[in-house]
């Protein structure tokens, strides 16, 4: 249950340090720890993994890297402003859909995430605003991916992650054309992934993901690229050619700098990795101990 004699993150007050809000959810402890330096903004963790950050006052502030470097393929799919339609695999605590309603009002999106009740301890705590249009749906992201329409989404972003880890039924081919049979001829597909040394995964994710996406690219920091650490990669793919050169400007005036590979590249960096299918699919890697120290 949550604590108590605390101030839940959507109240206004202000002049009273927040405390740690915490909850027991499917995925085990989730813990809600206020930021210092913003009243109103939080840190979402569950089993002490960092899962997200919201500033209630900005919603277009994005403090996690990765989830800046997906913000740049939000700004990027479409024309600045215009509203899109969107489907989020994996809620946390809903940063990702805060800064598409922010970014790109009246747009219309789909919030997948599997923990019920983590669903209810973030909306509780830290409230959507009323005018937006987000629809937050629970169950399993693929099942629910496979019962959207055809051609519904101009952006489908997946960030999930089950124990740090991405299930294993959210990486084949299979899970890929799920995905592009839901975008619109032109959309957008971008995942978060992990990976470290040797980069086994990535590298068959980007295998993976071009034999559905004829056009392919990967932003990241340039020491996980090299395989010197573990981390995040974003890989984003589309049916039509992607804004390369304005996202390698955005990745690279980054505050953490990354790089974006794409091309022959891209390809040299896969080497002779081979696709996943739903029969060979495993998880994505554990990180290892002491990554999410805090």
């Amino acid at each position: 249950m949550a604590k108590q004699g605390r101030r839940r993150g959507g109240e206004g007050g202000r002049g009273r340090t927040p405390e740690v809000v915490a909850e027991t959810v499917d995925g085990g402890r989730a813990e809600l720890v206020p930021d210092r330096d913003r009243p109103r903004a939080w840190t979402l963790f569950v089993d002490d993994a960092p899962q997200s950050h919201v500033d209630l006052d900005d919603p277009t502030r994005l403090t996690f890297e990765y989830q800046r470097r997906l913000g740049h393929v939000v700004d990027l799919a479409a024309p600045a402003g215009r509203p899109i339609q969107a489907v989020h695999l994996g809620g946390g605590a809903l940063t990702l859909a805060r800064y598409v309603a922010a970014t790109r009002p009246r747009s219309t999106q789909q919030v997948v995430e599997v923990d019920g009740p983590l669903v209810q301890f973030v909306r509780r705590e830290l409230p959507l605003e009323s005018g937006w249009r987000v629809r937050v749906r629970t169950g399993d992201a693929r099942e629910v991916l496979g019962r959207l329409p055809e051609g519904w989404a101009d952006l489908i972003l997946s960030d999930v992650f089950r124990g740090a880890r991405t299930p294993a039924h959210l990486t084949s081919e299979e899970f890929h054309h799920e995905a592009r049979r839901v975008l619109r001829p032109g959309g957008t597909y971008a995942a978060n992934l992990a990976d470290g040394p040797p980069l086994a995964h990535l590298r068959a994710q980007i295998a993976t993901a071009r034999t559905v996406f004829p056009e392919l690219c990967v932003i990241a920091d340039p020491a996980v690229l090299r395989g010197r650490r573990f981390g995040n990669a974003v890989l984003v793919g589309s049916d039509r050619a992607l804004p390369v050169a304005e996202l390698t400007r955005r990745a690279a005036g980054d505050s953490q700098p990354a790089r974006v590979e794409h091309g022959r590249a891209l390809a040299d960096f896969t080497g002779g990795a081979a696709p996943v299918t739903d029969a060979s699919a495993q998880a994505s890697p554990a990180p290892p101990p002491g990554v999410f120290a805090r």
